[in-house]
């Protein structure tokens, strides 16, 4: 039986109030059933590409060359009438616009292959994925299908990867235009659908597929000029994680400040060794008229504007992290002159791991005091393969940090319950 909302406000059963209620209740529930479909329309329509292509394989040498070229035709064919359907008749449905969106894609690109082998097109791989990738791209305003962006993001990552570090190495030009091509349908997630499923893996895999492709810009003449660059791509993606559309969203939801955050502090662990300093002083090793330079202070600029926008438009207290890539910055000009460069990253590293645990103690939270310490562990543990102390100093230290752990960790407890108390 059928229960009208409106009948039952007229006869005063329920109240508008409880009526609009029960509306938003159940269009929560539609949304997240809409939501499984789509997963499992994907998945079904990965799965059945997938198979065609393996039934074909198993009897490809027994065919003539115009069958194989009509059958290379056919999931292209079926894909883009599912498309078409989806697009006149299933046009608000989900779930259909991204299962076919996706076996779409898969069809193109079975079809380029088969038909390169079909008649020994001469191509290499990463010509293959650029021609796959700039067929599908399209696919991703005229079906508004998010799956494909997500798809695009990895094919032409994957692209990236095959330009720019396999000989001979290139800067992936097409790789940058492309990602420029699929902003516009991450705005438009951002304006439309900005607690979806789909702008989380955007806001994760665009920080990825960047911190990957960075190092396509390193040549052996200026390599050193990457590691200042990393650093301060790293700012730049924690203070942009920082803004306040991320701050009202989940913590899964902003891959930006995790990356930046992990990615710095692998970093700066690793430059706290004295080796790359020592490297840093040859003047060889440095060349001031290089491409990399130009790099480094586009994204040294492009950092400090995401900090300034952040923070003229929060007024909120400024998370010392948010500064790192400027200091660490400082420090890498000192090291082109000076040994105390290394110093000061170690001091830095600690700095970061004692701001990190007060700031977890100010908040009562356990994942970021530990993180702190963590991060204090870490610099102690290097500086144990790094040096001449006696195994009876070291064994001290490590002591130390554990009676640190529990401290830090009980005194924790005991505030919260104290507050609780209160």
């Amino acid at each position: 039986m059928q229960i009208n909302l409106s009948d039952l406000v007229e006869d005063g059963i329920i109240s508008q109030e409880t009526a609009d209620k029960i509306s938003v209740y159940y269009a929560k529930e539609d949304n997240s059933t809409n939501r499984l479909l789509a997963i499992f329309g994907v998945l079904g329509a990965t799965l059945i590409g997938l198979g065609i292509i393996l039934i074909i394989a198993h009897n490809w040498d027994n065919l003539s060359r115009t069958i194989k070229t009509i059958i290379a035709f056919i999931p292209l064919l079926i894909g883009q009438i599912s498309c078409g359907f989806a697009i006149l008749k299933k046009k608000e449905n989900v779930a259909w616009i991204e299962s076919t969106a996706s076996f779409l894609v898969f069809a193109i690109g079975a079809s380029i292959a088969l038909i390169s082998q079909i008649y020994n097109i001469p191509g290499d791989l990463a010509s293959f994925m650029l021609t796959w990738i700039l067929l599908c791209l399209p696919l991703i305003y005229v079906m508004q299908s998010s799956m494909v962006s997500v798809l695009c993001i990895a094919g032409i990552t994957y692209y990236g990867t095959l330009v720019g570090y396999d000989y001979p190495f290139q800067t992936p030009f097409w790789y940058w235009v492309l990602l420029l091509a699929l902003l516009p349908h991450y705005y438009w997630l951002y304006k439309n659908q900005p607690k979806s499923n789909f702008m989380v893996f955007h806001n994760w895999l665009f920080p990825l597929s960047l911190t990957i492709m960075l190092g396509t810009f390193t040549t052996e003449e200026a390599g050193m000029w990457m590691v200042l660059a990393y650093m301060s791509l790293f700012g730049l993606f924690y203070n942009f994680g920082n803004f306040k559309f991320f701050q009202r969203q989940k913590t899964r939801s902003n891959g930006y400040e995790p990356i930046a955050w992990l990615g710095s502090m692998i970093m700066l662990l690793t430059l706290s060794f004295r080796f790359f300093w020592d490297e840093l002083g040859a003047s060889e090793n440095l060349n001031f008229a290089s491409s990399e330079l130009v790099v480094v202070i586009i994204l040294i600029l492009l950092a400090c504007a995401a900090f300034w926008y952040q923070y003229r438009n929060t007024k909120a207290f400024i998370k010392p992290f948010q500064l790192v890539f400027l200091l660490f910055a400082i420090i890498f000009f000192v090291g082109i002159v000076s040994p105390l460069a290394v110093i000061l990253v170690n001091v830095l590293i600690l700095g970061i791991g004692v701001m990190t645990i007060k700031n977890g103690a100010n908040k009562e939270h356990f994942g970021i005091l530990n993180a702190g310490l963590l991060i204090i562990t870490a610099l102690v543990i290097c500086r144990f393969f790094d040096t001449n102390l006696s195994f009876v100093f070291r064994g001290l230290l490590f002591v130390m940090v554990g009676i640190g752990f529990f401290g830090a960790n009980y005194w924790l407890i005991q505030k919260r319950k104290a507050n609780e108390n209160h």
